[in-house]
């Protein structure tokens, strides 16, 4: 009598990666920061800062597109890069706030980038080890592109807020205006919070110290200071927007929406 021999053990199933909900939170705020910055071409304070505003805008932009068409896949609807960004709508969308605010002026935008870029650095960081391979793979390749960004707002920070008396007015109302629409960064998020316990993602109110740490620095190499207030809007990762948003998705979409399927 004889018997068959041991069945070798199957391959381990791979780890279950993130879903499509948390890659489109990164995805949106590249996005639609990108869709902002792209407002300065041609209007920027000087003609290098203008190509410099622009490659931060292209950036931005390939983040996004590599993040939405992940999140495409992983979906597994059929809906590409294009359907995602174009095809939804404004409640679809879960960017936070603080992206998609309007410009202002010159420093305003550059506060604003200053406080997103310092997020984005330490978020990319942190998912470059992700489990997810291709999430790992873009974030370790936004990790570079974030950082210079945090650098070019630093500097412009300290040259604005430690320049003439009228520069550090206009950024000292810059960080002010901006700085409640941070919160939004760090807001509670069960999906994210449960995630990091699984070692698949990151929890944003994890990164807030160090972020902290990192803005309170360059404010105060500029002779600046955070902002004291309780006012806190937060929401845009559930899809609650300002009032700014609409017509800003209205200008982004409106030719792929007028010209639906259309080749060039």
């Amino acid at each position: 009598m004889t018997t068959a021999p041991p069945t070798a053990p199957g391959p381990s199933p791979a780890p279950a990666g993130p879903p499509v909900a948390y890659v489109l939170r990164p995805a949106d705020d590249a996005l639609i920061a990108a869709q902002r910055m792209a407002q300065w071409c041609t209007n920027a304070p000087q003609l290098e800062e203008d190509v410099a505003l622009a490659n931060i805008a292209l950036d931005l932009l390939g983040q996004a597109r590599a993040l939405l068409t992940h999140a495409g896949g992983l979906e597994g609807r059929g809906r590409d890069e294009n359907a995602l960004a174009f095809l939804r709508d404004e409640p679809e969308f879960t960017n936070v706030q603080l992206v998609e605010l309007p410009n202002g002026d010159f420093a305003h935008s550059i506060a604003k980038l200053l406080f997103f870029a310092a997020y984005q650095r330490l978020w990319y960081e942190r998912t470059a080890a992700a489990r997810d391979p291709e999430l790992a793979a873009i974030a370790a390749k936004a990790v570079k592109e974030s950082t210079y960004h945090l650098d070019h707002a630093a500097t412009w920070t300290e040259r604005l807020g430690d320049g003439t008396e009228e520069s550090h007015r206009r950024m000292r109302a810059g960080v002010a205006a901006v700085w409640p629409y941070t919160h939004d960064l760090f807001a509670a998020d069960p999906l994210a919070a449960r995630l990091a316990a699984e070692g698949v993602g990151v929890d944003p109110a994890e990164l807030r110290p160090e972020w902290l740490a990192t803005v309170e620095e360059v404010l105060t190499r500029s002779g600046l200071a955070v902002p004291e207030g309780d006012w806190a809007p937060i929401g845009g990762r559930h899809g609650v927007h300002t009032e700014h948003f609409s017509l800003l998705l209205m200008e982004m979409q409106s030719l792929h929406r007028a010209h639906p399927g259309v080749t060039w």
